[in-house]
């Protein structure tokens, strides 16, 4: 879960990164991947003591995107999906990457990743396209071109 790029839980949900309770640590990136969501002192604390947390308590600390009741979780992740469906392929790809790349640096080669992120989309046909739509105050129509 640490992995993907959006969390939604069920409100009844128990989560934990409880592997120390059978004598290994998390693995596949966990130890990473948590005190980079929530910070060094905060993984510790939830890594040694094999704690299982809330759905609340994860959305407090950031773990989580959103908490919503059960029934309404597959719900909210396709409206999250449909939403950056609406955007440029491209555009979203690249500031994924920037993102990614980016946010494990100083901020000065941040930047730097960013910007040639942003030169991916000025040639494409997506961004003349939003300009065209814009200017004509329609919904563009992507083609991740």
């Amino acid at each position: 879960m640490l992995a993907c790029d959006f969390k939604i839980a069920a409100d009844s949900a128990l989560m934990g990164m409880t592997e120390v309770s059978w004598g290994i640590i998390p693995g596949a990136g966990g130890t990473q991947r948590l005190s980079r969501l929530v910070g060094e002192m905060k993984a510790k604390e939830l890594i040694f003591t094999a704690r299982k947390i809330s759905a609340e308590k994860a959305f407090e600390l950031g773990i989580l995107t959103a908490v919503k009741p059960k029934e309404d979780v597959m719900t909210a992740c396709k409206e999250l999906a449909e939403e950056i469906l609406q955007n440029a392929p491209i555009a979203v790809r690249q500031a994924k990457y920037a993102i990614q790349h980016g946010s494990s640096t100083d901020l000065q080669t941040g930047l730097a990743i960013e910007s040639k992120a942003y030169e991916v989309t000025i040639p494409t046909k997506d961004r003349v396209e939003a300009l065209n739509a814009f200017s004509e105050k329609r919904k563009p129509v992507f083609t991740a071109q």
